[in-house]
């Protein structure tokens, strides 16, 4: 890369391409959201036992995040994409021929999550830092929103396509539809990012000033990132669920997810140009104050218009967090390293998704009701809450140190 290319239109090009990867990634990650009340039928387990499925599938996609960032901090974007569609093809084929639970749970850790979904997340967001500058919040806001994008767009569809013919053959038109969209996609992105240059914000370099050693600051900025998501998984990953229990049915729940996931695109995207102005962790602290203030919504108001209303506040709150992690990495480490440390951090916001939704699925079997797993996820935003605010107060008084 050249540096005539930072925020051209050639960069504008590969952004819109990697978004299109990650809409057609995001799909293994809502599946089993879609399919967890047809899973808990099929093969009798209980809410937990149904919910696992989805946790396998984000422990894979963050053990995946990790890996394909390495790959794609040696070798480029372009070949982690490729391997990532033929592995969603092949495990979407497979997964409809399931014979068994586990089999199932296997095939959507394995080759779904981490071999399949992996590489079109936490690579594709650090890839596209690469590519500007002045307006790296909005870019990488716009890819983070993919997998969002693909919450909007397939839970209805997909539910509509189980109702009409079933799971597994839902399933296996899925993996073809990754295979024809990610391949030519792909193309756009073998024009490999130059680390060394510049232009990357912080270049090769180091930055000056870090409130602690770089290793103790991952570990910080991880546990940030669990917590948020671990809030963050108790609505989306129940939604379809928790509107069943209340007698509204699951294709409420679907359509809810779609609006609290749509309108978490529209935060991301409002974040992104917020993020340009104020910073990663500014906007950290905006969204997770939000969302700690719409998860406290859903404890009082469990009626059907009512749970529509939180759901669109809710993915107003939210959807800025996540990407605002890129930024902060992107700040404090070196671009050579950006595809594995972004990785790992929004590794652990899916660690903490997939934790989330588990924990979420035990609590309700433990008390019969949703309302201490809300709880459950406020307290964790807390956490991450207080998290951000450290980041800023440290920030400030090195700062102030150094002036």
């Amino acid at each position: 890369m050249t540096g005539d290319l930072v925020d051209s239109r050639y960069a504008w090009l590969r952004l819109w391409a990697a978004l299109g990867i990650a809409v057609m990634g995001g799909i293994g990650l809502w599946s089993p959201v879609v399919v967890l009340p047809t899973i808990e039928a099929e093969f009798g387990t209980g809410r937990g036992g149904a919910s696992l499925p989805y946790t396998a599938t984000m422990i894979g996609f963050a053990l995946g995040g990790v890996l394909m960032g390495r790959f794609s901090d040696k070798f480029g974007i372009f070949w982690p994409i490729v391997a990532g569609a033929v592995m969603l093809a092949a495990g979407f084929g497979l997964a409809s021929l399931s014979s068994s639970y586990w089999q199932f749970v296997v095939i959507q850790a394995g080759l779904i999550g981490l071999l399949g979904c992996s590489a079109t997340f936490g690579p594709l967001v650090a890839d596209i830092s690469h590519w500007f500058q002045r307006r790296r919040g909005i870019a990488i806001a716009i890819v983070a929103s993919g997998n969002y994008l693909a919450g909007t767009i397939w839970p209805p569809l997909l539910q509509h396509m189980i109702d009409n013919m079933g799971w597994r053959q839902s399933y296996l038109i899925l993996g073809m539809l990754c295979l024809v969209t990610m391949l030519p996609l792909a193309l756009v992105l073998r024009r490999r990012a130059d680390l060394d240059a510049p232009a990357g914000g912080n270049g090769a370099g180091r930055p000056a000033l870090l409130p602690l050693p770089s290793r103790h600051l991952q570990l910080i900025l991880m546990l940030a990132g669990l917590a948020c998501c671990v809030a963050m998984a108790m609505p989306q990953v129940h939604m379809i669920a928790y509107c069943g229990d209340l007698g509204y049915g699951p294709a409420r729940g679907a359509e809810m997810l779609s609006l609290m996931l749509g309108f978490g695109v529209v935060s991301r995207l409002i974040s992104g140009v917020i993020a340009d102005k104020i910073g990663g962790i500014g906007t950290l602290i905006l969204g997770s104050a939000l969302q700690c203030l719409a998860l406290i919504f859903y404890l009082p108001f469990d009626g059907l218009v009512s749970l529509y209303i939180v759901s669109a506040l809710f993915g107003l709150s939210q959807g800025g967090i996540v990407p605002s992690y890129a930024l902060i990495v992107r700040d404090y480490f070196p671009a050579r390293e950006a595809g594995t440390r972004v990785s790992l951090v929004l590794t652990a916001t899916v660690a903490g998704m997939a934790l989330g939704g588990w924990l979420s699925g035990l609590i309700f079997d433990w008390t019969g009701s949703y309302e201490a797993a809300f709880a459950h996820g406020i307290a964790w935003n807390l956490l991450n809450m207080s998290v951000a605010f450290w980041l800023l107060t440290s920030r400030r008084g090195l700062r102030a140190a150094a002036a």
